[in-house]
């Protein structure tokens, strides 16, 4: 099993751009796309699911060390740019899980190239607007604030004070910048969701998927999870009651139960 401590860093070239990798486990490669503030660091989730996967964890650029790729303008262009590396790295097909802007990404992949994923993990993903409520703005508050906002109980998430390393350094609080000024370059407008998305996955995608929601999230409301699940053919909504925008830590347990079951 794997530990952070355990867990390598690779770079990669991706045409004339570079890609920081980070690895940790053994076993079948899983491809994990992480959110929009980040890489929020190797929790219990990613220990229990390293038992038997690989997980292969790409910075995007622009977000932590990788450096910026000027011509991304667009999360279709990251998604596209994500799968070249898998392609690439002849990784595909892959399981993936991605979170927020990472599940966001990992739909948009896969309605360009469906055969790039074998099955989809899809957690609180944003790309589809609401059909009640509004993604959050997270830059109208401070990162710290819009970290707060995605869980429901900060107190009651035992995780939650080892999420970017306590994200209190001014080293976090830098990564934190870069990661929000990336999201602005990329998600801007509209906010947060494509509205050709639905319509892209209709018909499109056929691959398993999985979408894990906490009913109580603040950030993306639970009603895109049936837009989601209307749109991908063989989608199923995992639904968490008492729960924020951050299920692999506010119920870690029933999350990497479900993940597993629904991985094998």
């Amino acid at each position: 099993m794997a530990d952070k401590q355990s867990m390598r860093e690779e770079t990669h070239s991706v045409g004339a751009d570079q890609l920081i990798v980070l690895k940790g486990g053994s076993g079948k490669p899983l491809l994990v796309l992480h959110e929009e503030l980040g890489f929020p660091g190797w929790m219990k989730w990613n220990e229990a699911l390293s038992e038997r996967r690989t997980l292969v964890t790409p910075l995007y650029p622009g977000f932590g060390r990788t450096p910026r790729a000027e011509w991304l303008m667009s999360v279709r262009d990251l998604s596209n740019f994500v799968a070249r590396f898998v392609r690439e790295q002849k990784l595909a097909p892959i399981d993936v899980i991605g979170f927020s802007l990472g599940g966001w990404i990992a739909a948009e992949t896969a309605a360009n190239d469906p055969a790039i994923f074998s099955k989809l993990v899809l957690v609180a993903p944003a790309g589809i607007r609401p059909p009640q409520g509004e993604i959050m703005d997270m830059f109208t508050v401070p990162a710290q604030i819009y970290l707060r906002a995605s869980v429901r109980d900060s107190a009651q998430t035992p995780e939650y004070a080892a999420l970017y390393g306590g994200g209190m350094s001014p080293e976090q609080f830098e990564a934190f910048e870069d990661a929000r000024a990336e999201t602005a370059r990329l998600a801007w407008q509209p906010y947060m969701f494509n509205p050709s998305l639905p319509h892209l996955l209709e018909g499109t995608v056929n691959a398993p998927t999985l979408l894990v929601w906490g009913r109580d999230d603040r950030v993306v409301p639970f009603s895109a999870a049936q837009v989601y699940q209307r749109s991908i053919k063989n989608a199923r909504i995992v639904a968490l009651d008492a729960c924020g925008h951050r299920p692999e830590v506010e119920r870690s347990e029933q999350f990497i139960k479900e993940v597993q079951n629904f991985l094998g």
